[in-house]
């Protein structure tokens, strides 16, 4: 599973896609509707929060924000709340978004390579998720670094 801290006009088709289905299922194990992935470390952060759900939710309807920006069809039915835009932003650490910016242009180069160019060839911009902000730090302790 991998909920990616950076923002989602940096994700190629395949990553915007693949994040929409991983994050639906983290949807899922808040809602205590499966019994895998319930101590993912990605998950930590949202557990962490005042609302979990509603963080969750709030994260999958920027995915879709995205989707709609390039002419996809994600269905928000699938979401169990709207977006919510009075929550705290969850904090990444610079380390962690450098490290993520790293490990997608890694995939992309060979998955996408006409994305990595666009994207990823000149040093991309340090943009997150609307649901995060960048505060100094370390790469976080639940990241399983490769």
């Amino acid at each position: 599973m991998r909920i990616w801290s950076v923002h989602p006009s940096l994700l190629d088709a395949k990553g915007l896609v693949a994040c929409w289905r991983e994050t639906l299922l983290a949807q899922k194990v808040l809602q205590g509707l499966t019994k895998g992935y319930t101590n993912h470390p990605q998950l930590d952060r949202f557990k962490a929060s005042s609302d979990p759900l509603a963080y969750i939710c709030t994260y999958l309807h920027g995915l879709a924000d995205e989707a709609d920006r390039r002419g996809y069809s994600f269905n928000r039915g699938l979401l169990v709340l709207p977006a919510r835009n009075d929550l705290a932003p969850i904090p990444v650490t610079d380390d962690q978004l450098d490290y993520e910016i790293s490990f997608l242009a890694e995939k992309v180069k060979t998955r996408s390579p006409q994305w990595y160019d666009q994207h990823f060839a000149t040093s991309p911009s340090k943009v997150t998720h609307p649901l995060f902000t960048v505060v100094p730090g370390p790469i976080e302790s639940w990241e399983k670094v490769k």
